[in-house]
């Protein structure tokens, strides 16, 4: 077979990007810092819907075509943001796109501020546990719960231990009766397979360090009280 011969010949030139459209440059800038991020919303020109519904305080809410809307958002000098593109139609907000994308990350951060990582902490039984081990696993159980956490005890029925889960019921009742004070019950004695479960969460989360500050102002708190109910003489 005959090879065709390589070509060293000169390159086709590329076209140069002459810069010249300046809107198309600013949407091009907007698509890079905006609709390819996972949390991006369509904007401007990148919004496919033939009417939108404008809200928001600078203008008058209802439903508009979007080249009306397009038109009412560049007249101010801002960007046309859709912020619910499942609704019917598509919900669309006019403000500044920096100003609505931090907007975005403060309200972010703020809840992931306020959310807080639940822990669970598990204490096992026997159905025939001894009086120093309960006590020794109420204890740790007590500490579990003010720090915050929930535990979740359970009696593990090992070959024909399963017949004594009566037992194993009253054990884990007693326990959430002795930890009435720490903790309430989220669920019952509960049997799945071979563990009866119960969960408790605790009253109030408080630190060590707010009882030692209770317990430094009490002193202080009854010495201004017998102080002023001392008689004057």
């Amino acid at each position: 077979m005959e090879k065709k011969p390589f070509w060293t010949g000169p390159k086709r030139p590329s076209t140069p990007n002459t810069g010249n459209n300046a809107g198309g440059r600013r949407n091009n800038d907007r698509r890079a810092n905006g609709k390819n991020d996972k949390d991006s919303h369509a904007i401007n020109e990148q919004i496919r819907a033939r009417e939108v519904r404008l809200v928001g305080d600078n203008v008058e809410e209802g439903i508009y075509p979007t080249f009306k809307a397009l038109k009412i958002a560049e007249e101010q000098g801002l960007d046309l943001i859709e912020i619910a593109p499942q609704a019917q139609p598509p919900v669309c907000k006019i403000m500044d796109y920096q100003k609505f994308q931090y907007q975005q990350r403060k309200r972010l951060k703020e809840q992931k501020a306020k959310s807080t990582k639940v822990v669970v902490k598990e204490i096992r039984f026997g159905p025939q546990t001894d009086e120093h081990d309960y006590t020794f696993k109420l204890k740790h159980a007590i500490g579990f719960l003010q720090e915050g956490a929930k535990v979740k005890s359970y009696v593990f029925f090992k070959g024909r231990s399963i017949l004594f889960k009566e037992q194993g019921e009253v054990l884990l009742l007693r326990f959430a009766n002795d930890l009435e004070e720490y903790g309430k019950v989220d669920q019952m004695p509960v049997l799945e397979g071979k563990r009866m479960t119960i969960m408790l969460s605790p009253k109030k989360a408080t630190s060590g360090g707010g009882k030692k500050k209770e317990a430094q102002q009490a002193p202080a708190s009854k010495a201004k009280d017998e102080a002023n109910e001392a008689p004057a003489e």
